[in-house]
């Protein structure tokens, strides 16, 4: 018997020591096979858009094909759950931003999955805004004409935003609440589908990422009133922020970044960090995304993991106090 114990312990200590040298050379040589990168949100939307512009940067430089998919729905969270339980080798990753990280757990009584715990945040990408778009018929140039002129309407007002949890559901859900006022979120399946309704004028007014708003608002098909940052965007300098409209409280970026499932070694989030990095430095990613009006910034993995902290601590509150909830 103890024999037999003593030979178990040492195959057992055996079999340990060759998973553990496994997992060490897998990390090693990885990446080996494709890539998913997980989208939240429909195709059209920003989220969208980076993940497929960063693509064949990150194909050149992990040497694998990087394949992007569109999982939408149930505010985010379904893609987000996909990726929380994924193996946490490295081979599904997750286009973070806003609506699966900091809002739309916040709106669920029984979380699929920890924002902070189920994932491994790897690298910052950038931030954008939100802008406040009506409809050229709503005879609003302003948010304060927006708000008196709701305030006069005998039915609630529309509108809507990239789906449910999105980060416009959530600062129209605080517009509402804050301002009094008689309105009705319609959640769409992302951005794109959205701007049919919003630019045929069956839905009047949307609070929406300021990306892809921008051409229409160019055109005068759009009229936008407020942005959500600080400071105003060089992609619509003539718009105000919500802080210069009287508005301070609805300052609200959508962050982008990389993340993974929780426990993918140490060895692939060096190398996912390093490649994202540096793509998105590069001179004609930048271009674009300042085109698109997204603020980038360099952020070590540590830094990014601490900025998802405080975005969610910062967002569970302010989610939890608009009553906003998935269904």
């Amino acid at each position: 018997m103890k024999t037999s114990k003593r030979q178990f312990m040492l195959t057992a200590a055996a079999i340990g020591l060759l998973a553990m040298a496994t997992t060490s050379v897998q990390a090693q040589t990885w990446p080996q096979r494709p890539i998913r990168v997980v989208v939240t949100f429909a195709p059209g939307g920003s989220s969208d858009i980076v993940a497929r512009l960063i693509q064949p940067g990150l194909q050149e430089k992990l040497g694998q094909p990087v394949i992007v998919e569109n999982k939408p729905g149930g505010g985010s969270t379904i893609g987000g759950y996909e990726v929380a339980k994924a193996a946490p080798d490295g081979y599904t990753l997750l286009l973070s931003n806003t609506a699966p990280i900091s809002i739309s757990p916040f709106m669920l009584d029984k979380p699929t999955y920890d924002p902070i715990k189920s994932f491994t945040h790897i690298a910052y990408i950038g931030s954008v805004p939100n802008v406040f778009v009506v409809h050229p018929s709503v005879p609003a140039r302003t948010l304060p004409e927006l708000v008196k002129w709701i305030k006069v309407q005998s039915k609630p007002v529309n509108y809507g935003s990239g789906g449910v949890g999105s980060i416009g559901h959530i600062v129209g859900e605080m517009f509402k609440q804050q301002q009094g006022l008689n309105m009705e979120h319609v959640p769409y399946r992302g951005s794109g589908p959205m701007h049919s309704d919003l630019l045929g004028g069956t839905l009047q007014f949307a609070v929406d990422t300021l990306t892809q708003n921008v051409p229409y608002m160019k055109d005068k098909r759009l009229n936008g009133l407020a942005v959500t940052s600080r400071a105003r965007m060089p992609l619509a300098p003539d718009v105000p922020t919500v802080g210069e409209a009287g508005f301070a409280t609805l300052l609200a970026e959508n962050f982008l970044g990389v993340s993974a499932p929780a426990g993918v070694p140490q060895e692939v989030i060096d190398k996912v960090h390093k490649a994202v990095s540096e793509v998105i430095m590069q001179p004609t990613i930048l271009k674009r995304f300042e085109e698109m009006g997204i603020a980038v910034d360099k952020m070590s993995q540590p830094e990014f993991a601490a900025f998802v902290d405080k975005q969610v601590a910062d967002w569970g509150p302010a989610v939890k106090a608009t009553g906003a909830k998935l269904n």
